[in-house]
């Protein structure tokens, strides 16, 4: 395992609606002697940095092909339908799958659901190029967008609002590191992630076993009570 001193900055790479501050000040709090440096990408851009070595590790959405990688999954996002603030779908607290059979909805190209089956919905009469574009149309009332809520909340808009939908796949976030030996500063931020404390990692196993030359604790003597002398009976 390599040292801190092989490593500069740590560089992580992270996809559009993941917030990675929070362990950005875990990060800053227990390395303070090394920057980490966020580098926003698609997830196909983040594993291409991987593979490169461009970056370190990268927060990105699942699934993804682990060839050459490590990945560790870390949630899954309730996955909403993104709607003007008049329509019909506000009237609820969550909408369905079938709810959307009559709509037309948007199919950006960088759509990060893993529709096994059917994409919901009427497709659009063309597919934005991004999520970001299609947030637009639906403002302009072309259609519906169906996506993980953390990009509903990048892209809120005071004019649109979304609803969960209870039957859709949801968005898996994981984080993804190269198949090789971890560094001490990767070890570092997967404990980060994984919500290790400080000395977590450093406490010894309570299962451990002695070291050889860990002598052994001596045995408490236990003191014999006196024979009894045999006596003669008489009779």
């Amino acid at each position: 395992m390599t040292g801190p001193s092989d490593t500069a900055v740590f560089r992580l790479g992270y996809v559009p609606g993941v917030t990675p501050g929070k362990w950005v000040r875990i990060w800053a709090e227990r390395r303070p002697d090394v920057p980490l440096e966020l580098v926003t990408a698609t997830t196909a851009e983040a594993v291409g940095l991987i593979r490169t070595g461009a970056v370190d590790a990268a927060l990105v959405r699942l699934p993804i092909d682990r060839t050459g990688l490590h990945v560790i999954p870390l949630y899954t996002e309730t996955t909403v339908a993104v709607v003007p603030k008049d329509h019909v779908f506000t009237v609820t607290e969550e909408a369905t799958v079938a709810d959307l059979a009559d709509e037309v909805v948007l199919r950006p190209q960088d759509d990060p659901l893993p529709w096994a089956g059917e994409r919901p919905g009427r497709p659009a009469a063309f597919a934005p190029a991004t999520t970001a574009e299609a947030i637009e149309l639906v403002a302009a009332g072309v259609g519906l967008l169906v996506v993980p809520q953390s990009l509903a909340r990048l892209h809120h808009r005071r004019d649109l609002t979304y609803r969960p939908l209870a039957d859709a796949p949801g968005s898996g976030v994981g984080l993804a590191w190269p198949d090789a030996e971890n560094t001490e500063l990767m070890e570092e931020f997967i404990g980060i992630v994984r919500g290790r404390t400080v000395n977590s990692s450093r406490t010894p196993r309570r299962d451990a076993t002695p070291a050889p030359n860990t002598a052994a604790p001596a045995k408490k003597s236990v003191a014999r009570r006196p024979r009894a002398r045999r006596g003669t009976h008489r009779r």
